[in-house]
């Protein structure tokens, strides 16, 4: 019984890595790179402090899939529906941002860089969406 009074099945979640947690991690990361670089904008950043915040997110990111493709009992099926449409949308939404880069004049290593941080926040945010809802669905046997 629930405490609403409802009968519900609960069966007992799997233990589960952290997934969700270093997608907000390697986020707060790339934000901070990128509030970083503006901040020094119309002038020419500084890239160091942003180079590393931006390796620091894509190593939680690679970590992120590791830890992901060692779930043996887990919705994929549900995960890769959500992944799928969700890397579409942001795709074309760092697709819109690059564009925006671009137009704006940013050149060299600051457009690397950028294009970087728009790369990881375009697969970062999918797997968060996809995890959370992959992490409730019953698993295919």
């Amino acid at each position: 019984m629930s405490k609403f009074g409802v009968g519900m099945s609960e069966r007992p979640q799997p233990k589960l890595p952290p997934v969700a947690e270093l997608c907000v991690a390697s986020m707060a990361l790339v934000i901070s790179g990128g509030t970083y670089m503006a901040s020094h904008l119309p002038k020419k950043p500084p890239l160091t402090v942003a180079e590393v915040l931006a390796c620091l997110a894509a190593a939680i990111v690679f970590a992120n899939v590791a830890l992901l493709l060692r779930l043996e009992n887990f919705a994929w099926h549900s995960f890769f529906l959500v992944v799928r449409w969700a890397l579409l949308a942001y795709f074309v939404i760092a697709g819109m941002l690059e564009f925006i880069f671009v137009y704006d004049g940013t050149r060299g290593a600051s457009l690397v860089l950028m294009t970087c941080m728009l790369a990881i926040f375009a697969v970062d945010i999918p797997v968060l969406l996809a995890f959370s809802v992959a992490r409730y669905q019953e698993p295919a046997r």
